[in-house]
């Protein structure tokens, strides 16, 4: 079992992916609407795997890759 933090703006595609994750015994324990609130709930709760999705407002997915790289070189990421 992983933890995983999803990051997307569209609600409806971290619901699927939270359900998705939560059927295959995964954790979601944490979801964020865009880079900036997925920087932070990354610090906050450490989770093994980050979904991210890449076009986002505020940050996108690249840009928050590079951030999440600085504070975590070792971070997981799918996008």
């Amino acid at each position: 079992m992983a933890s995983v933090l999803v990051v997307d703006d569209a609600a409806f595609m971290r619901m699927t992916l939270k359900k998705m994750l939560e059927a295959n015994n995964h954790k979601v324990v944490a979801e964020a609407e865009n880079g900036v609130e997925a920087i932070r709930k990354y610090a906050e709760s450490k989770p093994d795997v980050v979904l991210l999705d890449i076009t986002m407002p505020e940050m996108n997915g690249v840009e928050a890759l590079k951030k999440l790289k600085e504070i975590d070189p070792k971070v997981r990421v799918v996008i």
